[in-house]
């Protein structure tokens, strides 16, 4: 009997261009993301980042180049099927969420990716795994709270348990601790670090500006300038302090101490 092969990736971009007016916003994007692998994307504003994670979440299509997420073409696959498989935290879900709907309804909403829970009826086993998840994050106290006047750092939770309710199989995250306090930033850092140490949770791409938003236990790392990766590979060998100050172009001194990233100036 042969032995298997190496398991096949859970996203895969081949020559990937993205043109806006005229523009190339991703210019030949290669990237692979395997099983089990947890990335992190940094880069600079204006540099593709949040474009990407749209091609990679199959929200939207590149102008040219190959994109497979989760064993399916895009183009040969109905997104209606895929989508509901990612789970995407971002400001654009955000956006589209009524202020007044509560914690838990936006949370068990995320089941079928459904904006307004009066779009379907809920099982008691749904909503029971919507509190569970809000407890785990420590949210429970907000449950009942309007979506519109928590905390950013309570939505940011609420939005993370529902990206989790459905059991993505791919989980893309667009800056989430954006306009955080500190000590929200660290809670939803931990609550990141501990998904990431599960060895059953899914595959995540996390796309960030700052080093200090990188969770323990992430496994790998690209950078974005320009709409191109500059480099790609194993978080150790690619966060360097050369790498990072050239795709920033600033001088910086990039370390890691138990697990947690930096950047000072100089």
């Amino acid at each position: 009997m042969s032995a298997a092969g190496p398991p096949a990736p859970v996203l895969s971009l081949v020559g990937i261009v993205v043109r806006r007016h005229g523009v190339a916003v991703l210019d030949g994007v290669d990237w692979e993301v395997g099983p089990g692998e947890r990335w992190v994307v940094l880069g600079p504003n204006g540099s593709g980042k949040t474009t990407l994670l749209a091609v990679a979440g199959a929200r939207l299509w590149p102008t040219a180049g190959r994109v497979e997420v989760l064993g399916e073409r895009l183009g040969r696959v109905d997104v209606r099927s895929l989508r509901p498989r990612i789970a995407l935290v971002s400001g654009s879900v955000t956006r589209q969420l009524r202020d007044d709907l509560p914690a838990r309804d936006v949370v068990v909403s995320g089941t079928r990716g459904e904006l307004e829970t009066w779009w379907h009826r809920y099982e008691a086993s749904e909503w029971e795994r919507a509190d569970a998840l809000l407890e785990q994050a420590g949210m429970g106290a907000i449950a009942h709270r309007p979506f519109g006047v928590i905390s950013e750092g309570e939505r940011q939770q609420v939005l993370l348990a529902r990206a989790l309710i459905a059991r993505p199989e791919l989980l893309l995250l667009d800056e989430p601790a954006a306009g955080l306090d500190l000590g929200a930033r660290e809670r939803l850092v931990g609550q990141l670090g501990a998904l990431a140490s599960d060895p059953a949770g899914p595959p995540v791409v996390l796309v960030t500006h700052h080093t200090e938003e990188i969770p323990t236990h992430f496994t790998h790392a690209a950078l974005i300038r320009s709409g191109a990766l500059v480099a790609s590979g194993p978080i150790q060998q690619t966060l360097t302090s050369a790498g990072v100050s050239a795709c920033f172009g600033t001088e910086v001194t990039v370390g890691c101490t138990r697990g947690r990233w930096w950047t000072r100036a100089g």
